[in-house]
Parts: C-alpha cells; structure tokens; sequence
C-alpha cells in the first residue's frame, strides 16, 4: 500500500516557496505525525508533501491520498481531492476546517477524520486495508498523548526549513476567545508526559528547538516540570505562551533556565474593551509594557502579534499600537486582521448581524478582510493593517526597537529584516487589493 499525506498550499504560497525563504520558516509536525501513526503490519510505504515548498505531481501514484486542511488551504484541498478522486484514488480530508465544517468536507472526500486522529487514523487504514473505510471518523473520548510514536521526520525534505527540530508537549487551551478555532474544534488541553518529550529531544539530537504549543502554560504544574526537565538538556526553544506567564515568578524564571529564548505572545489589542468583548480579559492583567519588561529582564525576546478590526477598534488603532511598539522595544511585531473563522462564537455573531461579506475561504488568511468592520470600512481595515505593518518595520523603527530590547539581537535582526520584506511586499504574495466590490483579477 502507497499513502501520501498533503498540506496543501494557502494564499501565502501563491508564489511557489512563499513570501517567507528558508531562513524563517519550520518543519510543522501534522504530516509527520500522521505517518508515525500508520500501523506497522500495513506495511505501508509513505510519502508526505508541503506545497508550500513544493509542487505536486498531480499524476502521483497513490492507493490513498490524505489531506490536513485549515480555512485557508480548503478551496485548494477540495481542488486537489476533486482530483485525485477523478483519477480513482481514495481522499481523505482532515484537520481544523474538516472538523469545523464536516458536511462541505464530505463532498470532496472518500472519507473525513473529525478532531484529532490519534485513535482513528490508524483505525481508518485498517478499515481501508479490508476494504471497509467508514465516510466519517470521529475522535473518541478519552484520547492521550502518551505511548505515542516519535514524528516521521526523516520524510522531511530537511534543507527546505530553517529547522526540523519541531515538537509538541500539550495541545488545545484552557481559554475560550471567541475568535480563536481550537475551544470550538477540539476542546480541553491534552499533556504528552513530560519524559517521552525529553525522549523524543534527545533521540532527534539538537540543541536548538521549536515548540509549537498553542499554550503550554495552561497547566502550570505541567509546564513547571516540562521547563525544569528541559534544564538539563541544554537547549536553547522558542514557543508559544499567554502573557499569564509574566505574572508568575517561578515559572518565568523556569523558562528562562530551561533555555527559552524567544516566545510569541498573543497581546491581540492594547483595549481592554476589544479584549473583553472576545473573552480575551485575561490578557491585560497587567500592562503590555510590564510583560515586556519582566521578558526581557530574563533574556527572552517577544513576537508580539496583534489583530486589528475589533469592534471597538477605530482608524486611531493603527497608529496606537504602532507607538506602543516603539516605546516597549518589542522585539518582532506581528498584525493580522481579525478573522471570524467558521463555526466560531465570533463568525456566528458576525452572520448574524450579517457581517460576514465572504466564504471565500481562500481569504481567511488573517490579512484579508472578509467580514464589516463596526467603525471603519473594509478598505480602512485593510489599509491600516499594512500600513502599521511598513511602519513597523522601517529602518528606523527596526533600530529603536532592537536598540532599547537587545535581546538575541543577531536573530532579532534577522528576523526584522525578513519580516521588513514581508512589510513591504504584501501586495505581491497576499493579494491585498482585495476588498469587498473592489476584487483585483488575481482573485
């Protein structure tokens, strides 16, 4: 038996390898995962493919073909699937769309996997290996991390990432931001033990590692014995966190022992109002400039990202956050406009004040604006999103930021001038002449 596994390509790969080259992009751990998972008495060959960087043969030779699909990817999943099933191959469809939308999934899929697929994925084979795969597989109650294989990095085209040193201690969140997609289609965290972490590190050999945790600090005894058995390991990680994570002393102090060096932080807007009105209060325990400061008091460096196009946001948002970028030293700003992905407390509100202006999802990209804006017109959304993107990484700005943090400061320039391209060349790789009744060609 053949399996290939797919991650189809988004709008930020219209242009082959992407907006981002090698130097800022990492291995994600979907597909290499899904392969681990494939059950050894199959005795299955595997094949994975990243469109992003690479093309697909659309003639493959395949007996199976699996998709992991987000919003953005679908409309290109469904392209693909639609085809691979003409020539008579078997296309399952899974991931956070699927789950969030299995019905439209179902059209263009022999079979879809809904949630995690742990449990049902090597299920599915069986069943497909007898010649009796089920149209719908459904995450069971009860899954665990544990006892889990490593990830297939070896099928990795490795030279094509900046690092294949990805990994994975808990998933989901605690938190119920009603714009976020992960309470809606996967529910409460899950922990991998500690010690089958510090095995899977310690077999891939690397001192140098990514985790890609949504929040690894929900449970905080957990993340406290997970920092303190990194210690010993001498490694140096960046990862993912809540700003809670600057209101605990010990825990902080943890994560900067274990060897972290940079964390992205979701500080989404500097309104408390913005944040309370998507269940995101937590964020603003404290001000922004104090999250900041502890960081970097310890050495970690901050990709701060935040969303514009909040309900109480004004065309004076823009501008605001920009300065408080500057004043705080933050070490790599990140905008997006704000995205009511389906299924999500905040895209069912939306529908129902009849905000919603697309189902494109090709344009659920976070740099599209697809969705009325409360106090601005689409346009003064889009146009203020770029505009504090360019702002935020002129010369100027890159040098007063990096300046007053000094923190990792021969990665930080890297990345700011990656990110300075990326500021100035949306047009090309984002279609961002894109506003509702003004769509450019190319869409």
């Amino acid at each position: 038996m053949k399996i290939v596994l797919i991650s189809p390509k988004g709008p930020l790969y219209r242009h082959r390898s992407g907006i981002f080259k090698k130097s800022l992009r990492y291995a994600p751990l979907t597909l290499t995962t899904l392969a681990a998972l494939v059950p050894p008495q199959l005795g299955a060959s595997v094949e994975i493919y990243d469109e992003g960087i690479e093309d697909i043969d659309l003639n493959l030779d395949a007996d199976l073909v699996g998709m992991t699909v987000i919003t953005g990817t679908a409309p290109r999943a469904y392209e693909l699937a639609d085809h691979f099933r003409g020539r008579g191959i078997p296309v399952v469809l899974g991931g956070p769309h699927v789950t969030l939308l299995p019905e439209e999934a179902q059209q263009h899929a022999y079979a879809i996997v809904i949630g995690y697929a742990e449990q049902t994925w090597p299920q599915l084979l069986n069943d497909f290996s007898n010649g009796q795969m089920k149209p719908r597989y459904d995450q069971e109650p009860g899954l665990s991390l544990a006892g889990l294989p490593f990830a297939r990095r070896d099928l990795l085209r490795r030279f094509s990432y900046s690092t294949i040193h990805t990994f994975e201690a808990t998933r989901g969140c605690i938190h119920q931001c009603d714009f976020c997609v992960v309470p809606v289609a996967w529910g409460q965290p899950l922990r991998r033990p500690v010690a089958e972490v510090v095995a899977d590190i310690r077999q891939m050999q690397t001192r140098r590692l990514i985790f890609l945790d949504l929040n690894p600090i929900a449970d905080i005894a957990y993340a406290r014995g997970l920092f303190a058995a990194l210690i010993p390991l001498k490694v140096k990680w960046g990862g993912l966190a809540t700003t809670t994570i600057a209101w605990d002393d010990e825990l902080l102090d943890l994560a900067a022992r274990s060897g972290c060096w940079g964390l992205l932080l979701g500080f989404e807007s500097l309104s408390q109002d913005s944040l309370a009105e998507t269940h995101k209060s937590f964020g603003m325990h404290e001000d922004y400039r104090y999250v900041v400061r502890r960081l970097h008091k310890r050495g970690i460096a901050i990709m701060a990202c935040f969303a514009f196009g909040f309900d109480h946001d004004t065309r004076e948002t823009f501008a605001q956050t920009v300065e408080f970028v500057l004043e705080a030293n933050v070490d790599l700003p990140r905008y997006a406009i704000l995205t009511p992905f389906p299924n999500t407390p905040l895209f069912r509100r939306l529908e129902q004040e009849d905000r919603i202006l697309t189902r494109d999802w090709s344009l659920y990209d976070g740099q599209h604006v697809v969705f009325q804006p409360r106090q601005m017109s689409p346009e003064d959304l889009l146009r203020g999103t770029e505009r504090a993107w360019k702002q935020s990484y002129s010369f100027r700005s890159i040098a007063k930021r990096l300046s007053g943090a000094r923190i990792q400061l021969p990665i930080s320039i890297v990345a700011n001038l990656g990110y300075r391209f990326y500021a100035h060349h949306l047009h090309d790789y984002y279609n961002c002449d894109w506003v509702v009744g003004k769509q450019s060609a190319a869409v």
